[in-house]
């Protein structure tokens, strides 16, 4: 990402947010902790170390848990659930959900990580059939 601004927001809408500055990286992660966060194979989260969140509304309905005994974070709409940004100075990052934005970005995913912690049904994932659109 150049130094253009990005938006995005939960899926109500209730919360809006914009990044100012640049992603240094974009990460899959598969581990156990992501895979509920998520509900799925994988968080799929961009970091940077020097952009900054700007709260556009909504900012009273952000929610935050962190998992004691860990640095797992995730920040959240009270309302509708949807993964949020964090800002987390104490390592110098902010992180935000891939999922959340409503600008493109051209960034590609750095890598899967903690593939070892992997769900067993996300293997040979291109052999699945595709459908544009629901199951009939």
């Amino acid at each position: 990402m150049d130094d253009n601004q990005t938006t995005g927001q939960c899926l109500c809408g209730a919360v809006k947010f914009r990044i100012s500055g640049e992603f240094e990286s974009f990460f899959l992660c598969h581990c156990s902790r992501c895979r509920k966060d998520s509900g799925s194979a994988h968080s799929a989260n961009l970091f940077s170390s020097t952009a900054k969140i700007i709260w556009l509304s909504g900012e009273e309905h952000i929610k935050t848990f962190r998992l004691s005994g860990t640095r797992h974070v995730k920040s959240f709409c009270s309302n509708c659930g949807s993964a949020l940004p964090i800002s987390l100075p104490e390592i110098g990052l902010i992180v935000v959900p891939a999922g959340a934005l409503d600008s493109p970005f051209d960034m590609r995913p750095n890598a899967h990580i903690c593939c070892s912690s992997r769900a067993n049904w996300d293997d040979d994932l291109t052999s699945i059939q595709r459908i544009d659109g629901l199951p009939a």
